[in-house]
């Protein structure tokens, strides 16, 4: 069977469910990872209204869609962050409140508490989501950073993070960490000390994406293997890198996305760097059975085209294991 192919709507807020369903299932998807922002999720009414949530796989379902996730990457991001004006065009007014940082923060895990009733409610049984990071402004500093100084960022997230693990764990549904630059986990390195940090708890795992890694030079396709017990979803995004030395090089330059001097940029499935069959290959290996999540980004393209595009890229790539040898009919 076939793993479902999903399109993140993240990036597609602007427009009302109904609308981006009915093109979603014209584009090819099996389904949408609801993002908990625009009018795709209501994470209050859902963690409380069970009729509300019944309209919501209905919406789906009169479109051919279903959903294995949702995710809530914005107010996550407020949990551990330094809290400043940035965060204020992210966050929906009642967690930005009156803006004093502490406050906002402890909202914001309330609302992670709220989305992990709401996942429960609607019968999912993942979060994806952004932690935030006290020490992401730390990295690469000088003056240089204490030892000290990032074992208390690691301890900052399990004590703001554990009592929203807690009440997951209550709901029977996993928060799923998409390991990105900004995050207490950027890498494979900085992943491992994030599980470490909370004791191995199950509720902990990550949302994969490899357009993450690959331009920091990360094994992204070994990342599977590392944390083959905790890879709890996965979205399906490319990024393409430079062979060649650029004018802005990892770390951007402060360009935007689309300017041709970066060393790195997203594309549309299939059309950057990264090796989508070795990944398939190795999600089949630990067994994963979840959804391919399309996180469609490509400031190039026209995104309907792309979001097409990228359903049928996915349709093609994915193939199930094998169950025997292929050279078995030679055995005794």
């Amino acid at each position: 069977m076939s793993r479902p192919v999903t399109l993140f709507t993240g990036q597609w807020a602007d427009l009302p469910l109904a609308t981006l369903a009915e093109k979603a299932n014209s584009f090819g998807y099996d389904g949408l990872e609801l993002a908990c922002w625009g009018d795709h999720l209501d994470v209050s009414r859902a963690a409380d209204d069970a009729a509300y949530c019944a309209e919501i796989h209905e919406t789906l379902a009169s479109h051919g869609l279903k959903t294995w996730a949702i995710s809530n990457h914005l107010v996550g991001q407020a949990v551990c962050d330094p809290i400043g004006v940035r965060h204020k065009a992210i966050l929906p007014p009642h967690v930005w409140g009156d803006g004093v940082p502490e406050d906002v923060q402890k909202r914001a895990a309330d609302e992670m508490i709220r989305t992990a009733h709401a996942a429960k409610n609607l019968g999912v049984p993942v979060v994806n989501g952004f932690t935030g990071s006290k020490i992401w402004p730390l990295l690469y500093s000088f003056p240089p950073v204490s030892a000290g100084e990032i074992e208390d960022g690691f301890a900052d997230f399990a004590d703001r993070w554990n009592p929203i693990f807690d009440e997951f764990s209550k709901c029977g549904v996993k928060f799923a960490l998409e390991v990105h630059p900004t995050e207490i986990a950027f890498d494979s390195a900085s992943a491992q000390r994030a599980v470490d940090a909370v004791g191995g708890r199950p509720e902990f795992g990550f949302n994969y994406d490899p357009s993450h890694l690959g331009y920091q030079g990360v094994d992204y396709v070994g990342f599977i293997q590392k944390f083959r017990e905790r890879i709890y979803h996965v979205h399906m995004k490319d990024v393409f890198w430079s062979q060649v030395p650029t004018e802005a090089g990892v770390f951007g330059g402060h360009t935007e996305f689309g300017d041709v001097r970066r060393y790195w940029d997203f594309r549309s499935l299939g059309r950057g760097c990264i090796d989508f069959e070795e990944i398939i290959r190795h999600l089949n290996r630990i067994g994963y059975q979840g959804p391919l999540s399309v996180e469609w980004e490509d400031s190039g393209m026209d995104r309907e085209h792309g979001a097409a595009e990228a359903a049928a890229f996915v349709r093609a790539v994915d193939f199930p294991p094998s169950g025997r040898a292929f050279d078995a009919a030679f055995e005794k």
